[in-house]
C-alpha cells in the first residue's frame, strides 16, 4: 500500500513541475496509512531559500511551526504529521513564502 501512495504522490509532483503557474498548497488524509501529507509548490528558484509552515489547530492555535530549505532547482516542499492524536475538526495549513501567504484547509473526522 505504501508504494502505491508512494508512486501516486511521485506521479502528482511530476504533474506540478516547472510548468505550473503560481504557488498553491494542499493537504491529503489518508487514514490507511495515520498520515496527514501537506505540500507546497511554486515556481522553481535559482536560489535556496527557507518557507514557514504552520499547522492550525480547529480552535485557530498554531500547533506547529517549521522553517523548510526549497532547495535551488526545486518547486515542492511536503510536510507530514500523523493523524492519530489530532483533534477533529477543520485544521488550516499555511505556508509563508518571503511575503506570500498561502492557506489551505482539511477536516479530520471521526472515524466510522
Amino acid at each position: 500500500m505504501k508504494k502505491l501512495f508512494l508512486a501516486t504522490l511521485l506521479a502528482l509532483s511530476s504533474c506540478f513541475g516547472s510548468d505550473s503557474i503560481g504557488s498553491e498548497v494542499d493537504c491529503l488524509v489518508i487514514k490507511e496509512e495515520n498520515s496527514i501529507i501537506c505540500k507546497y509548490m511554486t515556481l522553481r528558484s535559482v536560489e535556496d531559500r527557507f518557507v514557514k509552515v504552520e499547522w492550525i489547530n480547529p480552535e485557530g492555535e498554531i500547533s506547529r511551526t517549521r522553517n523548510v530549505l526549497l532547495p535551488s532547482g526545486h518547486g515542492s516542499v511536503y510536510d507530514f504529521r500523523y493523524l492519530s492524536g489530532r483533534e477533529l475538526g477543520v485544521w488550516s495549513f499555511r505556508v509563508t513564502d518571503k511575503d506570500q501567504v498561502f492557506n489551505t484547509t482539511f477536516e479530520i473526522k471521526a472515524e466510522e
